[in-house]
């Protein structure tokens, strides 16, 4: 078990903002876990995975706990379906490139996706028509408040669009293990629009189109800090939509119906319509080739750099549109 205080944030968090924590605390089994004495600790509790859905808007005054529980187990039984149990400190796209070059499907979609395995459960992950319940069966988890561990099945995780019921619980439970069920058998999913005519021949093939797509529209972390999609697209009711059309007459706006009648609208295009695209607030900018994402540009971009220009566009998109963006990156 690691153990520092006053600790530098720097490298675990993909904004690369410059913060610190009163406490890093990091292990590597589920035992170590379980013998901390979180009362001793700093507080707040927090756990992070790799950082890259995460904005801090200043030092952590608490405890950042991290996994380094880091293994991938088959359950191979020489069936279609193939049961893997994977640590929660595994990366998740690495986790993604080795199910991959086994020939085996369901994962490939969401490739090049940052963060690790579970945080990605945490947060539901998803990319081009998959999310990462999609895989799921179920978790493995500690309960800080119970201090013993427990599992929950995957309709017991409480996916949505983002969302899990460990989003939900405050923190209350950690997830150490996650239990994915992949494929022998060939199931790509190319409905999403831009995956059309894609080489499908295998997973690697599909992996290495969704890579490429993915290279084309966002800045690579490890040149330009950011965590990604900054906002959720937002769903709204088919009256918001048609005043949404009529902010913008004669123009086609891309949409998705969901099965409850509500509509779906890509952040994107609203943001981009509203002019953002390039925008700069101080060291942080919104990214030239795709507005749902901010990015660090001067590599020094400040929390409040950040959270200004999150707050004009917010405002901005609400005044032209009506419809109020949600980040989905979490605030700390």
């Amino acid at each position: 078990m690691r153990k520092e205080f006053n600790f530098d944030l720097s490298t675990l968090n993909t904004f690369r903002m410059k913060v610190r924590c009163a406490c890093y605390v990091e292990y590597s089994s589920v035992e170590e876990l379980a013998s901390l004495d979180l009362d001793s600790l700093p507080g707040p509790i927090k756990h992070i995975g790799g950082g890259s859905n995460l904005l801090f808007t200043s030092d952590y005054p608490g405890t950042i706990l991290h996994s380094a529980i880091r293994y991938i187990k088959y359950v191979d039984l020489g069936l279609d379906e193939v049961p893997v149990v994977v640590g929660a400190g595994v990366v998740w796209d690495s986790l993604v490139e080795e199910l991959c070059s086994h020939g085996l499907w369901g994962a490939e979609n969401l490739s090049l996706i940052p963060g690790e395995v579970g945080a990605a459960a945490v947060q539901n992950i998803g990319a081009y028509g998959v999310e990462i319940k999609d895989l799921v069966s179920g978790v493995s988890c500690f309960d800080l408040q119970e201090k013993r561990p427990c599992k929950f099945t995957v309709g017991q995780c409480g996916y949505g669009y983002r969302e899990s019921m460990f989003k939900e619980s405050g923190g209350r439970y950690v997830i150490t293990s996650v239990l994915l069920r992949v494929s022998r058998k060939p199931r790509p999913r190319l409905e999403y629009k831009g995956l059309e005519g894609i080489d499908a021949s295998s997973p690697a093939a599909v992996r290495e189109a969704v890579i490429s797509i993915r290279r084309s529209k966002l800045p690579d972390p490890e040149e330009l800090g950011s965590a990604g999609s900054f906002f959720k697209n937002p769903v709204v009711s088919a009256a918001a939509f048609v005043r949404l059309c009529d902010a913008v007459p004669g123009e086609s706006v891309p949409h998705y119906v969901l099965d409850n009648g509500f509509v779906k609208v890509p952040a994107a295009w609203l943001i981009d319509r509203c002019g953002f695209k390039g925008e700069r607030e101080g060291g942080a900018q919104v990214y030239e080739r795709q507005p749902l994402v901010i990015v660090n540009a001067s590599g020094d971009a400040l929390p409040g750099d950040v959270l200004e220009l999150e707050r004009r566009i917010v405002a901005t998109v609400h005044e032209k549109f009506g419809v109020t963006l949600s980040p989905e990156v979490e605030h700390i």
